[in-house]
């Protein structure tokens, strides 16, 4: 019984997990919340911001982002039209994660030039 349950636990984890990594597992997700959080919020400065990230990309992420409510698209009608992009309190619900992740990357980093260092 105690092993139905712990698969039954498990298949619920994943599951969850799957959940999550559908909405922000993007390749460009995380690093576009992570800009916007930093004060970026013209698409233009977002872009120059994340090297690599075309427009069109951005474009889709920032839609995505949008539908999913992390999000909101301000436009100011005047000339030139300044197109804006402002994250909702539920962005917030990520900042954990956002912390864990850079702090294992940071770790990850180290430990790799660590070892590249004693090859050499």
């Amino acid at each position: 019984m105690e092993n139905v349950i712990s698969t039954e636990k498990c298949r619920n984890s994943i599951k969850a997990l799957e959940d999550a990594m559908y909405v922000i597992g993007g390749k460009w997700t995380l690093r576009v919340i992570i800009a916007l959080k930093d004060g970026h919020t013209r698409f233009n400065d977002i872009q120059r911001t994340i090297d690599g990230i075309s427009a069109k990309v951005l474009s889709g992420v920032l839609k995505d982002l949008e539908e999913n409510g992390f999000v909101k698209r301000k436009v100011d009608i005047g000339v030139p039209v300044v197109v804006e992009y402002e994250l909702l309190s539920y962005a917030e619900t990520l900042q954990e994660v956002l912390s864990a992740l850079v702090s294992w990357g940071e770790m990850h980093r180290e430990k790799v030039i660590r070892k590249q260092e004693e090859l050499v």
